[in-house]
């Protein structure tokens, strides 16, 4: 159980075939560990960093920018925690089908 906050996510689109969530992450918010069951997009709403957390115990810096959104395939494992001083936000698009 970590001490940080919870980043907030707030499903905008709730489709058969997609769902679109935005995550915000005040300082040192964080996501929890999770796995991704679909493909999915990233798109940035502002310019930020993000920690990634991964289950061999590693981690690395992404550096986002806003509005420039990366595609990953399912099966990604990790904790993304903001390495922001300030709000941070995404949306996540999550091909269903």
């Amino acid at each position: 159980m970590s001490d940080r906050a919870a980043a907030v996510g707030t499903v905008k689109i709730d489709a058969p075939h997609v769902r679109v969530t935005e995550y915000r992450f005040a300082p040192g918010a964080e996501t929890g560990w999770h796995r991704h069951d679909h493909d999915y997009v990233v798109v940035p709403l502002l310019d930020g960093k993000l920690r990634l957390e991964q289950p061999d115990g590693t981690a690395r810096i992404a550096e986002l920018l806003a509005h420039q959104p990366y595609a990953r395939a399912a099966g990604v494992e990790h904790n993304v925690v903001t390495a922001n001083t300030f709000e941070f936000a995404f949306l996540e698009i999550e091909l269903l089908r």
